[in-house]
């Protein structure tokens, strides 16, 4: 049996997956601080034995918690002599442009546990200043006194040659053994000194947090007799063992979401849909994220906490592209001080939670106005609902604030929450160039399938597709991955100067040292596949575009070829081409994947109910423009593949529910996916 577990801010999913293609899933109420303790609750509730599990994969939110909440090691810093202020200067960009306020983000390691080293590399990697070592010795005395508990390594031009940061990692190992030490150069081998810096920062941050908590989860495991092997999810939409993942963490940033990403991706290519737009709603967060002609967008462009009023901090690691806000079920519903409505990004959590939970909340949240409108069953809480309550929480925070009705209220809750989803989607799609009609919506988490519909009307789409494990479906997305790596050098060169013989050797240089390391993790390379990009641009430009190549030698007709492919591209991104300019390489991307042997899915075995005996009742649902109307609720256990629901209707399950809306159909297939038919009602425009 192979297990995933997957921890989001109110729930801890569990699914699992036997040799016979038989599935099931559970969630439990996650345990923060001690996030294992969920891990094991969850198992223990779905009644796995330990012994039984030959996987085990696991999506945590610790590294990106650790950041937010600001809860990481106290982390001294070492670098060239004349540049310990990079993290203080940043970028020059202002997200705010007029805001006379704006005050750049603070660094992670303050300026008195900034040092520098003598030493001095050129942009080729020749050494221009050997380092001197007793620098080095000198800092980690000064740390020791100050009590600092992880180090970063990040010296100037280390992408092109790390020999420096090698050698100071060894003394620093050498003198305090068991400090946790960062080195840029093993992190990333990408340009860009500020945002080089600060992932080396950031990873040595949250390495002590990291390695205590997969220590601790290892134990946890172990105590429960369970040995197997321990993959964990990465932010590129791979895995990699517990071990490797202690050596890198700031390559978990953002672990459990991109699961549900990747997984959409397998579930389009198991159902023959190569576009899709990937939307997960879960407890605190939305997030989504587009699939082009099947492929998963990785990014090195990723900034935790940027805004439309802050610039974030840069994190130089390969991430799925994906957008997340602050609506989820638990999103809190507010007034602000001009007087709109406002829903999230503060978020009611798992405690206290809603207010329907009765356990204490008591601001009204997304998931308690679907309840009041009837879209959610009271009987699926873990908790006895008390409506009045909710009722009241609504009505003394919106209805009264309006001038209406709490059934109103209610629904302007759903529709504020809807609305900011949209703008979301938006940024994935139609600000990309991508018209989402062309696309099929797979949504998931608790609340996805409960928005889906509406927000899919709204875009023009034509197709919603809802998992048949959609609120575990993260989880499910683990059990579906590889082990991946992804390896990017930067190799600056005008295409038109390109030394054929230097680039098909540096190609399988990198092969190489990804085949040693699929090595030491116990895949044979038989069973590691490559698939290669390269970063381009015009000259004289600051940003790149990502484009995918063969894994042909490279040659003049490779060259070609590859430039028509970048124009083509940079046409679909920023809506012009430049077909004079030269055009020049910046980086090479290889990614790597240790294939993992998947069980097969089984298809879905059909119950024979009429349809009208998977009617598990007619209840009353609160519409705009219709007001309450009684619609029939239908028990997803009970759907066979022949049946089609015509909405307005509800699909229900004890872990989620689907809202179909009126002149949309609803069938389900072979594997108990649901299929939802959207009548488009009006061409979206750009």
């Amino acid at each position: 049996m192979r297990v995933a577990t997957d921890i989001g801010g109110t729930f801890t999913d569990l699914i699992y997956i036997d040799n016979e293609g038989n599935m099931g899933f559970d969630k439990a109420h996650s345990t923060p601080p001690n996030f294992e303790n969920g891990i094991i609750d969850v198992i223990d509730k779905s009644g796995i034995s330990f012994e039984s599990i030959d996987m085990f994969f696991h999506g945590s939110t610790v590294v990106i918690n650790t950041l937010t909440e600001r809860k990481g090691a106290k982390v001294g810093l070492i670098t060239t002599k004349g540049i310990r202020d990079v993290l203080e200067i940043a970028r020059g960009n202002r997200p705010d442009l007029y805001n006379f306020k704006y005050e750049k983000p603070k660094p992670f390691v303050e300026r008195y546990l900034r040092k520098e080293v003598e030493e001095r590399m050129d942009y080729k990697g020749e050494v221009l200043q050997p380092l001197n070592k007793q620098d080095v010795i000198d800092i980690v005395d000064y740390f020791k006194q100050e009590k600092v508990e992880a180090i970063a390594v990040c010296l100037l031009h280390a992408y092109k040659n790390p020999i420096h940061e090698q050698e100071v990692v060894r003394i620093v190992q050498a003198i305090w053994p068991g400090i946790p030490v960062s080195a840029s150069s093993e992190i990333t081998k990408e340009w860009r000194e500020y945002e080089r810096t600060n992932t080396a920062v950031l990873n040595s941050y949250v390495k002590p947090i990291l390695n205590t908590y997969i220590n601790n989860l290892s134990n946890r495991l172990s105590d429960h007799h369970y040995d197997g092997i321990k993959y964990i999810m990465q932010s590129n939409g791979g895995v990699t063992t517990f071990e490797s993942a202690k050596d890198y963490p700031i390559n978990l940033v953002e672990s459990g979401p991109v699961a549900g990403i990747y997984g959409a991706a397998v579930l389009g290519e198991m159902i023959g849909e190569s576009n899709i737009i990937a939307f997960d709603i879960g407890g605190t967060t939305a997030k989504c994220s587009l699939i082009n002609n099947g492929e998963v967008r990785v990014t090195t462009d990723y900034y935790i906490e940027r805004s439309e009023k802050g610039a974030g901090y840069p994190i130089k690691a390969p991430v799925v592209d994906i957008v997340e806000i602050g609506n989820g079920g638990g999103s809190i519903a507010w007034i602000d001080e001009l007087g709109s409505l406002k829903v999230g990004p503060q978020s009611a959590g798992s405690n206290p939670g809603p207010v329907c939970y009765g356990q204490g909340g008591e601001q009204p949240t997304t998931t308690d106005a679907n309840l009041l409108v009837g879209r959610l069953s009271e009987k699926n809480f873990d908790y006895q609902v008390n409506k009045q309550p909710v009722n009241n929480a609504i009505k003394e925070v919106v209805a009264d604030k309006f001038t209406t009705t709490t059934e109103e209220a209610a629904l302007g809750i759903i529709e504020m929450a809807n609305s900011n989803m949209l703008n979301a989607l938006k940024l994935i799609s139609v600000r990309k160039g991508y018209n989402p009609s062309e696309f099929t919506m797979i949504a998931f988490g608790g609340g996805g399938p409960m928005h889906a519909a509406e927000l899919a009307r709204n875009l023009g789409m034509k197709k919603v597709i809802v998992p048949f494990s959609a609120s575990v479906f993260s989880a499910w997305g683990m059990l579906m991955t590889d082990i991946r790596h992804d390896y990017i050098q930067t190799y600056l060169q005008k295409l038109n100067r390109i030394e054929f013989n230097e680039i098909n050797n540096l190609w399988n240089k990198m092969e190489q040292e990804a085949l040693e390391q699929y090595t030491e993790e116990n895949i044979q390379n038989e069973r590691v596949i490559f698939n290669k990009f390269v970063d381009l641009r015009y000259e004289g430009q600051e940003h790149t575009v990502k484009v995918p190549i063969t894994n042909d030698a490279w040659d003049a007709n490779f060259i070609k070829n590859l430039k028509n492919k970048f124009h083509e591209l940079h046409e679909q991104s920023y809506t012009f081409i430049l077909p004079d300019a030269e055009v020049e390489i910046v980086n090479l991307h290889l990614t790597g994947f240790g294939q993992v042997e998947k069980h097969k899915l089984r298809k879905l075995e059909e119950t024979g109910a009429t349809l009208e005996e998977t009617t598990l009742e007619y209840r009353n649902v609160y519409f705009r423009d219709q007001g309450w109307v009684e619609i029939p609720i239908h028990s997803r256990n009970l759907l066979d593949p022949s049946h089609v629901v015509m909405g307005p209707a509800i699909i229900e399950e004890s872990t989620s529910s689907t809202l179909i809306l009126d002149n949309q159909k609803a069938e389900i297939d072979a594997f108990g996916n649901i299929i939802i038919e959207i009548e488009v009602e009006k061409v979206y425009e750009q």
